[in-house]
């Protein structure tokens, strides 16, 4: 055999075997995540992350957020804070929808077109219909900040903040017709601090369950997820209604726990106020405020009780308010309208000796 035969028959096995040993890499799996206010960044943060990973098998194919609003003192139009954090990753923005309702039809027809293996929510802020529920191929996952069933609905933190409890979660669930009522794939718990507020406790809940669902995610498209989900226990059911503006207003006549823990399980939005009435002895005057609330401690002590119910005192740092039940509130921080939040001392400071009555 010749040499130049040879050569071209070595070429062709080894070109041959080099075809066939390199496997055509696979389509990495579609997933859109629904999402809307700043905590809902850090799950799409750990979800772009996840899916820049070498042995990743999905990728973040679209983004459903809520319609650009006015935001910020500028009450400029803006988009969501997700739409934001998307557009600054590089995600085109024909990728990026904010249907009014998440049942349009048009908004429909594109996420088919998109063919999606999985939906992630968090924080989403609009109900999902059966006709969108039917389009994920392993249908759609929620992280939702409480541990289920308790505290189903639009603000479970803040809730769970105004009751008081010691322990809260966050469960990954799968999404379904029935408010927050899915079967729980994972969940984790942790114990509440007495002083934390809803915007820290909201931050440390989505991000550990950013951490669950990136854990889940393999089990989720492979399917086991659904055989291991655990159904709820709807007789176990408590619910976390949407918080009203007028909620904010603070009365002394309740105990001074229940205050506190409203102050924490509101603040950020709508914030808690309460009215005060500031009196000049010398020359009669009087003047109404309304005071934000800011940051509380509940009383240990009994002495500061003694004085009179009606007026607030100071002591350490704190303007002391009497409150239902013999107990005392403690307020550390304020803030009058329009103005920036002040600490207890520098607001008495500017008092002058004038005394502040509870109204």
């Amino acid at each position: 055999m010749n040499s130049a035969l040879m050569l071209r028959r070595f070429i062709c096995v080894n070109a041959s075997a080099t075809l066939s040993s390199v496997a055509p890499s696979p389509r990495k799996k579609p997933l859109i995540f629904l999402g809307s206010p700043q905590v809902s960044v850090t799950v799409l943060e750990a979800l772009f992350d996840a899916s820049s990973a070498p042995n990743s098998s999905f990728e973040v194919a679209g983004i459903v957020t809520q319609p650009p609003a006015r935001r910020d003192r500028g009450r400029k139009v803006l988009p969501s804070p997700v739409a934001q954090y998307a557009l600054e990753k590089g995600l085109p923005s024909d990728l990026i929808f904010s249907p009014e309702k998440a049942g349009d039809e048009a908004f429909l027809s594109t996420l088919r077109d998109l063919q999606p293996e999985l939906c992630v929510t968090a924080a989403y802020g609009n109900i999902l219909p059966t006709k969108f529920l039917n389009i994920p191929v392993h249908g759609t996952v929620n992280i939702h900040p409480s541990l289920l069933p308790l505290y189903r609905g639009a603000a479970p933190v803040q809730r769970a903040l105004q009751d008081g409890v010691e322990e809260t979660g966050v469960s990954l669930a799968f999404t379904v017709r029935k408010l927050d009522a899915g079967a729980v794939i994972a969940s984790k718990s942790f114990q509440v601090d007495d002083q934390i507020k809803a915007p820290e406790l909201l931050s440390l809940l989505f991000s550990e369950g950013s951490k669950l669902l990136i854990r889940e995610l393999p089990s989720i498209f492979d399917g086991s997820a659904k055989v291991k989900a655990v159904p709820q226990d709807d007789s176990k059911a408590t619910l976390a209604p949407k918080i009203a503006p007028d909620e904010a207003w603070l009365s002394f006549d309740q105990e001074a726990f229940i205050l506190h823990n409203k102050v924490r399980a509101f603040a950020g939005w709508p914030g808690t106020r309460a009215k005060v009435l500031v009196l000049d002895d010398k020359s009669g005057q009087q003047n109404e405020l309304e005071l934000k609330i800011i940051t509380t401690r509940i009383c240990q002590s009994t002495e500061v009780l003694n004085g009179e119910q009606d007026y607030a005192t100071f002591k350490k740092g704190s303007l002391v308010f009497p409150c239902g039940g013999g107990t005392a509130l403690e307020v550390l921080e304020v803030q009058l309208p329009g103005k920036k939040a002040i600490n207890a001392t520098a607001f008495w400071n500017g008092l002058r000796g004038q005394k502040l009555k509870k109204l």
